[in-house]
């Protein structure tokens, strides 16, 4: 620890002598001082890194809400999404009654070369049983991931077969992808949702879009819902695909850090056709960045509700020790130059309630109870309509809250994993049965029903669940319960894109973004043209 200190001094000295603005003796030397005191003459024992730790997280909650210390142990877990890969077997679970059932396995992935299959069952790991109250999310990434090349043994058991079946697994790089799903919405309107801004984003957002294409494609809905961001040249680059050449997506800027402007070059994949871009009060930092630039520059129509308004550009440092800061240097702004960040002057408890408080003053169901001023006004860039700075960026057409099917049945049976428990059981029983009835994902779609036994038994599930049934609740929410079953269905059968096909059906966004596509003169209308 005395090694430690030493460190911390010497560094403190370097820093505050470069950066001559502050006296060590009143800053760093006393924090390092404080820690040395504590460590050698405290009444009790300490864990000093983890007393470090929480010190560095309170001086980082006192300046911004996004500023963040990250653990040594917990940097590569962080990192992991937004690098868009991790190593392991290759499949995604779901614990079912303590077991480890396999929903599917990544393709191409290596699990599935050596033959797992969506159903089976993983009973033991290495030899060792791996069923109980012992496994639980930590338990299967902890015995499932592992280092690229490494061996994995899994005793499957499948369907009715009393034997278990070996499996010898090689560990691998395994993808994260950051589209969740991309198709046809009708013959001319391409659809693609992306859920986070990760390393490899925009080359899967190309490939995606060539295939869309290929299909027909000639308007696109780019849906940012729930998107909470990711890295900034991958924003950059996003919409880089969608605007002409030499045009502003975001400039940052701070303090200590110099204006920094992101213009676009020639290589957009998408930089003609109709565009409409979903964004709700999910959608953050790097969709914040793209929807604004869309906006600015009049390139396509925003549908939703006011976004989460964060503008605030953080930038890692590493400790000695493997942990992390996450600082926040710079900020973002639109190319008219409206700032995305929001206020955080009453503090970050207050700053983190926004989404209570919208919710309280009706924001997410009427749009006259957002309140602009006029002090917030910009102006597009071709058309010269009127957009609103202030933090979040605003649609321009607002839609609410969907409350058509809410009741306090259809929450309850998603907080208590009714949906998962049911089709995970009746997935097992009927898999070959519904792969054989409809061959293909089209067909289920359009033909498959969910009818009055299924809802028998998943009433059941509900109320082993200790869901209180209600029938006047249901039948408010009936069509929403049975879409969810039908497209949970279909996301255990073949995979997670199959679930967004199905629950599109009900989408009010994607209903009105259709309806705009496909009428030019209102298309043109609201961007003003």
């Amino acid at each position: 620890m005395k090694r430690i200190v030493l460190f911390f001094l010497v560094l403190s000295n370097v820093l505050c002598y470069a950066q001559n603005k502050v006296k060590p003796a009143e800053t760093t030397q006393k924090l390092a001082t404080t820690m040395y005191l504590i460590d050698n003459f405290y009444v009790d024992s300490t864990d000093m890194p983890k007393l470090t730790g929480e010190a560095i997280t309170a001086m980082l909650k006192s300046l911004d809400p996004h500023s963040a210390y990250i653990a040594a142990k917990d940097v590569q877990k962080a990192n992991e999404e937004l690098v868009g890969s991790f190593e392991g077997i290759g499949v995604t679970f779901q614990i079912l009654r303590d077991t480890i059932l396999v929903v599917s396995a990544v393709p191409g992935g290596p699990s599935e070369k050596v033959g797992i299959m969506a159903g089976d069952r993983i009973v033991t790991i290495d030899g060792e049983d791996a069923f109980g109250k012992k496994v639980n999310n930590e338990y299967v990434t902890k015995h499932l991931r592992g280092k690229k090349g490494t061996t994995v043994v899994l005793g499957i058991k499948r369907g009715d077969d009393k034997e278990l079946i070996d499996f010898e697994v090689v560990r691998d790089k395994i993808p994260l992808n950051s589209i969740n799903t991309y198709f046809m919405v009708d013959k001319k309107i391409g659809y693609i949702k992306l859920d986070k801004f990760a390393q490899q984003s925009v080359e899967e957002f190309t490939k995606a879009l060539n295939d869309l294409k290929k299909q027909g494609m000639q308007s696109l809905i780019f849906d940012l819902r729930g998107n909470s961001g990711g890295y900034l040249q991958t924003a950059f680059g996003m919409g880089n695909e969608f605007l002409g050449s030499k045009k502003m997506v975001v400039f940052t800027e701070g303090l200590k850090s110099p204006k920094q402007v992101f213009e676009t070059d020639n290589d957009g994949d998408f930089r003609e056709g109709r565009l409409v871009v979903l964004i709700d009060e999910g959608s953050a930092s790097a969709s914040e960045i793209v929807s604004g630039a869309v906006q600015d520059w009049d390139r396509g129509v925003l549908i939703g509700r006011r976004s989460f308004g964060k503008g605030l550009v953080q930038r890692p440092f590493n400790l000695p020790d493997g942990s992390q800061i996450r600082l926040t240097t710079a900020r973002y702004y639109t190319p008219t130059g409206r700032c995305i960040q929001r206020s955080y002057e009453k503090g970050s408890e207050d700053y983190f309630k926004e989404m209570t408080k919208r919710l309280e003053h009706g924001e997410y169901y009427h749009a006259d109870s957002i309140k602009l001023a006029d002090s917030l006004k910009y102006y597009t860039l071709t058309s010269h309509r009127t957009v609103y700075g202030g933090g979040g960026i605003m649609p321009d057409i607002f839609m609410p809250v969907d409350t058509t099917y809410s009741s306090k049945l259809f929450t309850d049976l998603i907080r208590k994993n009714v949906f998962n428990a049911y089709c995970i059981d009746f997935v097992l029983a009927n898999r070959e049965t519904i792969q054989h009835e409809y061959p293909e994902f089209e067909k289920y779609n359009k033909k498959f029903k969910v009818d009055d036994d299924m809802i028998g038994e998943f009433k059941k599930v509900a109320e082993k669940k200790d869901v209180k049934w209600n029938d006047e609740q249901f039948e408010r929410s009936k069509d929403w319960i049975k879409l969810r079953i039908k497209a949970i269905i279909a996301q255990d059968v073949w995979n997670i894109d199959k679930f967004y096909q199905v629950v599109m059906k009900n989408d009010k966004m994607i209903e009105q973004a259709v309806k705009i596509l496909n009428s030019k003169k209102e298309y043109e209308k609201i961007l003003g043209k």
